[in-house]
């Protein structure tokens, strides 16, 4: 399988590409992504759902490297945007517009107008206002535009309450009493085309169960808007399957689609989805450095020199990844591994088990892929780190450090 695994020297790599090499030669912290791993992960949905007619959308918020949406635009994959800049730059990576969805709660007006002139394939509108919007804007350039209206279908996913997003006191989606008003209304919006339904109802959700009550409550409502004279043409599932630690802790592609497919059966839509996590998560590691070792009454530290800037989940969220040394040496022991910026946030794990390291060693922090470096920053003045993607048998460097000269320049005239 690939990604990340340990060889016949204990050795940590990266589709057989050494991680002490990597940062020999591009430093720490660095982002590093496995190009046959994610490749894989989209493959796998892509197959779970080949027995009708679909399109794998993958989430780009959770991770926007230009690389690797240009890998999976080559495997044919769709995307979802949620921004203006996401939607520039799945084009700029040969992602057709007829294989973009953008979703958003807060679509600005200069979004709109871009998503309209390009004519994507839906714009996943979230309230009557924006739907108004969309209308008034394709309008003004002689065009209509393609819309899917996002449900909250107010069920509980199970997950953390940041990333639950499909409960009816969530700021995401359109009741199904409104929704159902507003198809019946239709003819209000004279440039908007309604093409499809759309629910997401929230991320790392490792039960089928809530995915398969979404899609048939989906079901149920485009079979009573075909039989009201309003036939669509999409069925967009969202994302939200959950990703653990290891790949037999996380919901997978066949188990997820074997819930939710016999539950749409018989509609005849197209079917999206909307993947981010499930498919980077595992297939990324952070790697830094430690820079000391640190006791205070019987309370260990390892400082590194990776920090919350870089890997914002665990303070965010209270996210957990796995983190173990890139070469295994010591004994193990309890410790806080943390960074170096002036907050009491600034962790990774608190008393968290792993092999004693010696200052310099290389740890490796498991499962960034999703959400890592698209929720880095600048904080504290350092700069965002260099990411690195290995692809056969060899790594290059996609994105590289910035530096301080990259941190100011905007700011000076």
């Amino acid at each position: 399988m690939a990604g990340f695994e340990r060889g016949a020297t204990k050795e940590l790599s990266c589709d057989g590409v050494s991680l002490l090499r990597i940062a020999r030669e591009v430093g720490t912290p660095a982002y590093v992504y496995s190009r046959a791993l994610i490749e894989e992960n989209f493959r796998r949905f892509d197959d779970a759902f080949a027995s009708v007619p679909h399109l794998v959308c993958y989430a780009m918020k959770a991770n926007g490297s230009l690389a690797i949406v240009k890998a999976l635009a080559a495997l044919g994959a769709g995307v979802d945007v949620v921004s203006g800049g996401e939607l520039r730059a799945a084009m700029e990576c040969g992602i057709p517009a007829e294989r973009i969805v953008f979703s958003g709660v807060g679509k600005t007006d200069k979004e709109i107008l871009l998503g309209a002139e390009l004519q994507i394939l839906a714009f996943n509108a979230e309230s009557e206002r924006e739907l108004a919007k969309i209308d008034e804007i394709a309008g003004s350039l002689g065009r209509t535009a393609r819309v899917a209206l996002r449900v909250n279908p107010d069920i509980d996913s199970g997950s953390h309450p940041y990333i639950a997003t499909g409960l009816k006191h969530n700021k995401f989606g359109i009741d199904l009493g409104t929704a159902r008003r507003l198809f019946a209304q239709a003819d209000r919006f004279a440039h908007v085309r309604f093409t499809g339904i759309q629910a997401h109802i929230g991320s790392q959700i490792f039960e089928p169960a809530p995915l398969a009550q979404t899609a048939r409550e989906l079901a149920a409502l485009a079979r009573e808007l075909a039989a009201a004279g309003t036939p669509l043409e999409t069925l967009d599932l969202g994302g939200g399957v959950g990703v653990g630690e290891t790949e037999e802790k996380s919901l997978s592609p066949e188990a997820y689609a074997a819930a939710v497919l016999p539950e749409v059966s018989g509609t005849s839509l197209r079917l999206l989805i909307e993947p981010g996590r499930s498919i980077v998560a595992r297939a990324g590691a952070l790697l830094t450095r430690v820079l000391y070792l640190k006791e205070s009454l019987g309370r260990h530290f390892v400082v590194t020199d990776a920090a919350m800037n870089d890997l914002l989940r665990p303070a965010l969220y209270s996210a957990s990844h796995p983190i173990e040394p890139v070469v295994p040496r010591g004994e193990p022991f309890t410790a806080d591994i943390v960074g170096p910026v002036c907050e009491s946030g600034d962790f990774f794990v608190r008393d968290g088990v792993i092999d004693r390291p010696d200052e310099g060693d290389l740890l490796a922090i498991r499962n960034v892929g999703a959400y890592g470096f698209a929720m880095s920053s600048n904080y504290n003045f350092r700069p965002r780190t260099v990411e690195v993607l290995v692809e056969n048998g060899a790594f290059r460097v996609t994105r590289r450090r910035e530096s301080y000269e990259d941190m100011v320049r905007l700011e000076r005239e």
